[in-house]
C-alpha cells in the first residue's frame, strides 16, 4: 500500500466533505477543513462575516497546522491546506500574513503533501449554508484561484470530475494507487 498526504480542494460546495467522509469510512486518515470551523465559531460568539477582518486567516493557519500536526494514517487526505487559505486571501483582498507566509515555506521546504492535488471541481450548483455565501458565479472564480494558487507553487492539479462521491473516491484511490477494499 502506498503512503503519502494528500491534500483535496476546489471551490465551496465543489463536494470536497463528501468525498472525504467516504475516504474517512474507507478507513483513511483525514484532516477536516479548518475555514468552516473558524466561520462558524466567529458567528457563535455574533460575527456575522468573519472573513471580513483580516486576523481571519490567521486563525484558519493556526488551526489548520494543529490539525496537520496531529494527523495520523499512512494515507492521509486533508480537506485543504495552507495553500487554500492563501489563495482564500487572495480572493477575499487581504494580504498574506506572516503566519500564512512561514506555514507556507515550512510546507515546502520540507515537502510535506504529495505534489499531486486532487481538485475537485464543483457540481454546477452551490447549496448556501451559513458558513458558505457564495454563488456559483463567485464559486467559479474562487476555484480559478485555487488553480493558479497551487499551480503557482509547483503543485500538479489532478482534476476530479464531478459525479457520485463513490466515483470520485475511485478516482483518487486510482490515482494514489490504493486498491477497493
Amino acid at each position: 500500500m502506498r503512503t503519502g498526504r494528500f491534500i483535496l480542494t476546489g471551490a465551496p460546495g465543489a463536494g470536497k466533505t463528501a468525498v472525504v467522509r467516504q475516504l474517512e469510512l474507507e478507513g483513511f486518515g483525514v484532516v477536516e477543513e479548518a475555514a468552516t470551523d473558524v466561520i462558524a465559531l466567529e458567528q457563535a460568539k455574533g460575527v456575522a462575516e468573519p472573513w471580513t477582518d483580516p486576523g481571519f486567516i490567521d486563525r484558519i493557519v493556526a488551526l489548520q497546522r494543529q490539525r496537520r500536526l496531529a494527523a495520523s494514517g499512512e494515507v492521509q487526505f486533508h480537506d485543504r491546506s495552507a495553500f487554500c487559505t492563501e489563495a482564500l486571501a487572495t480572493f477575499l483582498g487581504h494580504p498574506l500574513s506572516d503566519p500564512l507566509r512561514t506555514e507556507i515555506e515550512e510546507l515546502k521546504r520540507s515537502g510535506f503533501y504529495d505534489r499531486r492535488v486532487f481538485f475537485v471541481r464543483l457540481m454546477g450548483f452551490i447549496e448556501a449554508t451559513a458558513a458558505r455565501r457564495i454563488g456559483l458565479e463567485d464559486a467559479r472564480r474562487f476555484e480559478a484561484v485555487h488553480e493558479r494558487t497551487y499551480r503557482a507553487h509547483g503543485f500538479e492539479l489532478v482534476s476530479i470530475d464531478p459525479g457520485s462521491v463513490i466515483d470520485r473516491v475511485a478516482a483518487i484511490r486510482r490515482c494514489v494507487e490504493v486498491p477497493l477494499p
